[in-house]
């Protein structure tokens, strides 16, 4: 059964407002610039992808974006490939 247009518009709202307040600025940023970049886009299947992404922990997306980790393959979707492509610049 596909959400209404009603509950994905507040489905996303609620996702962004979660990616700018992560508790870290510097996931903040990401993941808000992200957010704002990306969310409004997606579909009810990247809507769920990308609400599953936000309950990977800080350090874990933030390992996975900087390189430093390679994301386990039972969390890699097209949101999360998407966001490893996502690139923080100021003024965005």
């Amino acid at each position: 059964m596909s959400m209404k247009l009603e509950e994905i518009e507040k489905k996303r709202k609620r996702l962004v407002f979660r990616s700018w307040h992560r508790g870290t600025k510097e996931m903040d940023l990401l993941m808000g610039t992200f957010a704002d970049r990306n969310v409004q886009s997606f579909g009810e299947d990247e809507i769920a992808q990308y609400d599953e992404m936000l309950n990977c922990s800080d350090p874990d997306l933030y390992n996975w974006i900087s390189g430093r980790e390679t994301p386990p393959a039972n969390q890699m979707s097209n949101v999360l490939q998407k966001f490893l492509l996502h690139k923080f610049t100021e003024g965005q």
